[in-house]
């Protein structure tokens, strides 16, 4: 039977995780913790950056965006997964299909951008350190964000368009969230416009990404090895340890869920999924973590925060020692 997306009436049903819906609900006890970790993590570095003065800096703003971008993306998906898991809320309306499958691609598309912009900042921090507050100032860093933006509202902002001109043979989508492709691969008529469309984006996102980032950290590595001593070339390598986790935590998994697209039935429905869950929510929880454990400004910042709190906590009604 052929559908029609022209009707705002059009419902769309989330099918879930295929093989796996009577374990739906215990599937939600990992995924609501990671929704605590992911909020509680990315917010305390967000209030940090707000709220500590010396964290104000170009390199923590681009930080704080990444946080941002990292809510977002997991805002978009697991509150609606935990809803399916939980009340068994399966239909979603083909406008909010195409509002989440804008802000999932976007996110990922401006994270991407912003990691590029991190890895410029190592390169000017290790390559060009006296000149480091000269070149990369808070205009610059607002410029990056902008751009940042930018591109991943023009490189997304087609994906849903291009969308609303297909015509359905179902509504049910074999996924947890509305992914392109998995939208996509239930179209009856021509997609090959849609599928061209969004491997464009992918080379471009991931390829020419990790390009620019590949080329920052050559240049790094060629700088930090010609440094005179072992100890200064394992401390310029730390300050730069944390985005390279980062990076593997977001391209790594990027990498394997769009190649299990391809793939197709070699690779059983649910893992498929699962991956595909995960390549967007690894990032948004492991990157607080791995930023609160290698950088020091962070761990300092916080255990003052926390020690204030114990303090006030322990001498509620001290005053500047007169009582």
């Amino acid at each position: 039977m052929l559908i029609s997306n022209h009707s705002d009436a059009m419902t769309f049903t989330l099918l879930g995780i295929p093989g796996l819906e009577a374990q739906h609900l215990w599937l939600s006890i990992p995924f609501s913790t990671m929704f605590v970790v992911i909020l509680m993590g990315n917010g305390g570095i967000l209030f940090l950056v707000a709220t500590e003065p010396s964290l104000q800096t170009p390199m923590y703003f681009l930080l704080a965006l990444l946080m941002i971008s990292d809510l977002v993306s997991t805002l978009a998906v697991l509150p609606r997964l935990l809803c399916l898991f939980w009340f068994g809320a399966h239909d979603i309306g083909i406008k909010g299909c195409l509002v989440q499958m804008f802000f999932i691609h976007c996110s990922s598309v401006v994270r991407s951008a912003l990691l590029v912009a991190m890895a410029f900042d190592r390169y000017v921090a290790v390559c060009e350190p006296l000149r480091y507050s000269t070149i990369l100032n808070h205009t610059l860093a607002v410029r990056l964000a902008l751009a940042a933006l930018a591109k991943g509202v023009v490189l997304i902002l087609p994906m849903p368009l291009l969308l609303q001109r297909l015509t359905f043979c179902r509504t049910g989508i074999p996924h947890t969230y509305c992914d392109h492709m998995a939208v996509v691969k239930i179209a009856c008529t021509h997609t090959k416009a849609n599928s061209v469309y969004g491997l464009f984006v992918i080379l471009l996102v991931i390829g020419f990404d990790l390009l620019l980032i590949g080329v920052s950290y050559a240049l790094i590595l060629h700088a930090v090895f010609h440094l005179s001593s072992r100890d200064a070339t394992l401390k310029t390598l730390n300050t730069c340890s944390a985005h390279f986790f980062v990076i593997l935590i977001t391209y790594v998994p990027a990498l394997f869920s769009s190649i299990t697209h391809r793939i197709g039935p070699i690779i059983p429905p649910h893992v498929h999924i699962l991956l595909a869950n995960l390549y967007l929510l690894m990032p948004s929880l492991f990157n607080p973590i791995i930023y609160g454990i290698k950088m020091k400004e962070i761990q300092d910042k916080m255990a003052k925060c926390l020690c204030r709190r114990d303090t006030l906590v322990i001498y509620p009604g001290h005053k500047d020692g007169s009582e």
